[in-house]
């Protein structure tokens, strides 16, 4: 039976079916490039990072020197963090202003400071930030206070490959002064524990001189008003400049008898 075509009565031409020749001579249809998803997804994510290092360095600029450091650091970060969970992978994005530059900012409270010590360092912030910005400054030492192994031996990798002078203690966190060598001129910590539990461990630095900074989030009052309960402690407040959190400075503690 013939169908009507739009050239009059002749059969209607019909596309050969699975397994079929298209004639001899065909050329067969190019095939479609595949899309490699794992590398557009990461080109993405370096334009992200790009964008949101040019919004930290204006919230805290750096040198050459360091911004060089700094960089080598992310690269290392970006590498390890697919194997070992250094920090939330939901925070990849804004590497540079929730990370990089919310540690920068601890520098304009101290600017004197050549010896810190970070206290639960885990991937670096601020400790290794801390000490890619010492780094040539005469005297300088940043130590690191880790308890996991696998973060401690970053911690070392990342002080190699940005030359800078952190030294890594792979300890519990209250252990911290007796691996400690000389004089420390400022203690931190960011995200480690709460604010009367981090005074206990900072206050045998704190008897021998050093400055206390401890990055907190938005319920600052509330971990004030708890750790008053067992310390007396006079802390002036400094709002972050990378979002809703606060920096606690302390120059003393004493424990309540």
């Amino acid at each position: 039976m013939k169908q009507r075509g739009r050239g009059g009565d002749r059969p209607l031409s019909r596309r050969p079916g699975a397994g079929e020749g298209a004639g001899p001579g065909a050329s067969a249809a190019p095939a479609r490039p595949k899309i490699d998803k794992a590398s557009a997804n990461d080109q993405a994510l370096d334009a992200i990072i790009a964008a949101d290092k040019a919004a930290a360095l204006k919230l805290a600029p750096v040198s050459h020197e360091t911004e060089a450091r700094l960089d080598r650091y992310i690269a290392l970060l970006r590498e390890w963090q697919a194997k070992t969970n250094l920090i939330a992978p939901s925070t990849l994005p804004q590497l540079w202003t929730r990370h990089i530059a919310d540690s920068l900012q601890l520098v304009d409270l101290a600017p004197s400071a050549k010896r810190w010590a970070d206290l639960g360092s885990g991937g670096g912030f601020p400790g290794v930030v801390l000490a890619c910005v010492m780094a040539g400054t005469p005297g300088a030492s940043v130590h690191l206070v880790e308890r996991i192994a696998k973060k401690a031996a970053f911690l070392r990798e990342a002080t190699r490959v940005t030359t800078s002078p952190g030294v890594v203690h792979l300890a519990e966190i209250g252990d911290n002064v007796d691996r400690i060598t000389g004089p420390v001129d400022c203690v931190t910590a960011r995200a480690l524990a709460p604010l009367h539990q981090l005074i206990g461990f900072a206050e045998p630095l704190m008897r021998q001189g050093a400055k206390a900074l401890f990055l907190k989030g938005q319920d600052v009052e509330a971990e004030l008003t708890e750790a008053a309960k067992y310390w007396n402690i006079q802390p002036q407040l400094h709002q972050s400049r990378t979002g809703d959190g606060w920096i606690v400075e302390l120059d003393a503690a004493e424990r309540h008898s």
